[in-house]
């Protein structure tokens, strides 16, 4: 059965020509763009790829505007970034996947995360993302690093979808998080705006999903010294020390993203 594929860009021309290599494979290729300056949008057409164009508000805004308006040709997307590359085996497996669906609505990819020449094989937080999807039974939460929610049940599929976030360098990924780091201290006082008190015994036993992790999320956001529990976590605790000098770089990167994060908190709660 055949698959649709939406990738995300702004001012990717780097990047986008492997990516759309890698999926040379489908016959509808939609490149969602967010005004590109460079030559993104000229490689997509050169490529074949339909190109549709939004200016980027956030991520769940813009995810889900996405897969409300864009006429896919397709009843299954794969959603991917620029920066990534599907392997041969995970596009021979989506597909097979998509065929003997049964009442799944959505499947989990697992993704290969690169640097420094890297595989960050245990570092990373999670390796597995929800990517294939009916885009009618999928929305997206949250101002960045958004929550895939699939409105049915979810499967798995085997293969790679691999990921270089380092390939415009180190001064494009602290940019780039510089920006993350103030929408997520944006979402965390809006939560704590819209949402009720928090509560430690709710972020292990509250019955509904998102209730439970807004609680969590909470709970994580008043940790003392988050930055070195940030640290702590991903080289001790996910055993980030044996991706080598990788892993020791990249904890340290996340746990100042994460101090950006604290930082832009506090300055926000000030203004209010």
């Amino acid at each position: 059965m055949p698959i649709s594929v939406l990738i995300l860009t702004k001012n990717e021309q780097k990047d986008l020509p492997e990516c759309l290599e890698s999926v040379a494979w489908s016959d509808d290729i939609v490149v969602y763009d967010s005004f590109s300056t460079d030559d993104t949008v000229q490689i997509a057409e050169r490529f074949g790829a339909r190109v549709v164009q939004r200016s980027f508000d956030n991520w769940a805004a813009h995810q889900n505007w996405g897969l409300r308006n864009i006429r896919f040709t397709h009843s299954w997307v794969f959603y991917m970034d620029a920066d990534e590359r599907m392997t041969r085996d995970l596009a021979d497996n989506i597909q097979l996947a998509v065929r003997e669906a049964a009442d799944q609505v959505a499947f989990r990819v697992q993704r290969r995360d690169f640097f420094m020449s890297t595989w960050l094989k245990h570092v990373q937080s999670s390796p597995l993302y929800l990517r294939l999807f009916r885009p009618e039974k999928m929305r997206y939460e949250r101002l960045v690093n958004p929550l895939s929610i699939a409105d049915g049940p979810i499967g798995s599929v085997s293969g790679y979808l691999d990921h270089f976030p380092f390939s415009k360098g180190i001064n494009h990924w602290l940019d780039r998080h510089n920006a993350y780091s103030t929408f997520e201290a944006r979402q965390i006082m809006e939560n704590r705006r819209t949402h009720t008190a928090f509560s430690f015994m709710k972020a292990f036993s509250a019955a509904d999903f998102h209730e439970r992790r807004f609680h969590q999320k909470e709970l994580f956001y008043r940790v003392p010294w988050r930055p070195v529990v940030k640290f702590l976590l991903l080289y001790v605790g996910k055993r980030g020390f044996l991706d080598g000098r990788a892993g020791l770089t990249y904890a340290m990167l996340q746990a100042m993203y994460e101090y950006m994060i604290v930082l832009k908190v506090r300055e926000l709660a000030c203004k209010s």
